[in-house]
């Protein structure tokens, strides 16, 4: 008999026991000293648990160690759910959090024996770990700010709700073909990243009305697409064209192979007409045809600083973490910070920062300051503001080399070495050639890449990707330079290409690197070619 593909085991798998079902089993394995079944250890996912790298442990230490992913609904945790969360980091995870790039929440070192009082702990203050992981649909991503952004072309507060609701734990929805992430917003701004979800939703202002342009297929990694548009619908035809495209991908999804199950290889195969017509066969309605809208450059969706809120005396605060990691005393704090100054609610964005929702104003910038002493700015840098990195070599499996720390160090030291640099920019460390940390989209990405080092032996560093963007139709993703760099050189590269780019004439970091990745002498000034 033939061996199994990867994509024949999970879905065989997936029949044979679904993910939800996979609860009972972990509160025996966290009670027995019965072995856990490596099958039972992929519907894991389902309850956002992965098995972590063994780089952090003693030679001695055979315990078998998870990540556990927590949803942020809307990217929302209160006080109480962030002093829940810091006792689970301090308590069950070694002191480790860190924000995601889904509005979620992740810790590390967690064991099975503890995963029933974390999930009570979570279910005690509304929070779930339900559906953070595997082929399900994953945490809905929204605009922090929507619903007090003054400038907010629609508050889709209450849409994400009713998608939420819909998908959470919908046993419908327990099989799917692989990942799905939908994402909706009214943002100005467009921060949501439409350009990258499987299925969203954007707030157009019209003539006479709002509506919502749909858009469908887009990911990175192995479905590194920019999604496509499908037309407009009303606010009231949101939920049932999230229920009819999720039903869509399940029943006709691919599941051949696990590299190309996402909703866009479907949408490759039949083609972006068929698929639509086929839609609005389900819906009963058609999409409204117009226009598509023109969408904020990358480099512009942000919401950085304090800002006055469209609820009477109070101000939301845009505050930027570096790399993304939290810890459990910087969630304690930052709960102590809330109650001392009368805010109650932070929302995680999308670029691993998070935003303090409702701050009186005339407590602002004294929270501001508050936040400035444990290392959190609500005015940072452009560096500090928008460097991300993924789990990196610490605690990932496929990664290859730190990144966390090595995001974390890059920042300060730029920082240091241009003072008076204001323009954004966008980096993004990722220590495999998966897509976490979304490489493809900002400006300087750095991938997990083999190379050899100055003696000629194979060695683990950074391949570089320029001139990455998200603008709705003017989108392209970053261009392979080909340049490979060792972990050591990183400061000084991109210290290289900045002084390289404000020594040129251009206007524009982004059309500097993207002109430059065609010039073969500014390539060669950077690094090894491979």
């Amino acid at each position: 008999m033939a061996r199994e593909t990867a994509a024949q085991r999970v879905e065989r798998i997936k029949k044979q026991k679904d993910g939800l079902s996979v609860l009972a089993d972990i509160k025996e394995y966290a009670t027995t000293n019965k072995e856990i079944d490596p099958e039972d250890i992929d519907r894991f996912k389902w309850y956002g648990l992965y098995t972590q790298n063994k780089n952090l442990q003693d030679d001695s230490d055979d315990t078998l160690y998870f990540m556990l992913r927590v949803k942020l609904e809307s990217g929302a945790a209160n006080i109480e759910q962030l002093r829940c969360l810091s006792k689970i980091s301090k308590e069950f995870a070694r002191s480790t959090a860190d924000f995601t790039t889904r509005q979620d929440i992740q810790f590390h070192f967690i064991t099975v024996t503890n995963l029933p009082e974390i999930f009570v702990r979570l279910q005690n203050v509304g929070l779930s770990s339900v559906f953070a992981a595997g082929d399900v649909p994953r945490n809905v991503v929204t605009c922090p700010v929507s619903g007090i952004d003054k400038n907010d072309i629609y508050d889709t507060t209450f849409l994400a709700q009713d998608i939420n609701d819909y998908l959470n734990g919908n046993t419908e929805l327990v099989n799917l073909p692989r990942k799905y992430k939908i994402g909706i917003s009214g943002c100005a701004k467009h921060c949501m990243g439409h350009e990258i979800q499987d299925l969203s939703f954007t707030a157009v202002e019209t003539y006479d009305e709002v509506l919502f342009a749909v858009s469908v297929g887009g990911g990175l990694a192995s479905n590194k697409k920019i999604a496509l548009h499908l037309g407009y619908v009303l606010a009231e035809q949101v939920l049932d064209t999230v229920k009819t495209i999720s039903l869509i991908y399940r029943d006709h999804g691919l599941r051949k192979s696990r590299k190309k199950a996402r909703l866009g290889h479907l949408i490759d195969e039949w083609g972006i007409d068929k698929f639509k017509i086929f839609a609005q066969e389900q819906l009963g309605f058609r999409f409204i045809e117009k226009k598509v809208f023109k969408s904020t450059p990358y480099a512009q969706r942000e919401h950085f600083g304090i800002h006055e809120s469209s609820i009477q005396n109070k101000s939301y605060m845009g505050c930027a973490v570096n790399g993304g990691h939290i810890g459990e005393q910087g969630l304690a704090d930052v709960a102590d910070i809330l109650e001392k100054y009368n805010a109650t609610t932070i929302k995680a964005t999308n670029t691993q920062n998070f935003i303090v929702l409702d701050v009186p104003s005339k407590n602002a910038q004294i929270l501001a300051k508050a936040l400035l002493d444990i290392n959190i700015e609500a005015n940072p840098s452009p560096f500090k503001a928008r460097t991300l990195s993924c789990t990196g070599i610490k605690f990932c499996k496929f990664a290859l080399l730190e990144t966390k720390d090595q995001a974390i160090i890059l920042a300060t030291h730029l920082e240091n070495r241009f003072p008076d640099f204001k323009e954004n920019i966008s980096i993004s460390f990722n220590g495999c050639p998966n897509s976490c940390a979304h490489p493809h989209i900002v400006d300087i990405g750095f991938v997990g890449t083999k190379m050899k080092d100055e003696e000629g032996i194979t060695v683990a560093g950074f391949e570089i990707i320029l001139a990455g963007n998200l603008e709705g139709e003017a989108s392209n993703f970053g261009f392979k330079t080909g340049i490979k760099v060792l972990p050591k050189s990183i400061n000084t590269t991109i210290e290289n290409i900045i002084e390289l780019y404000l020594s040129s004439e251009q206007n524009g970091l982004h059309d500097f690197l993207k002109e430059s990745v065609e010039n073969e002498n500014f390539i060669e000034s950077l690094g090894e070619v491979g």
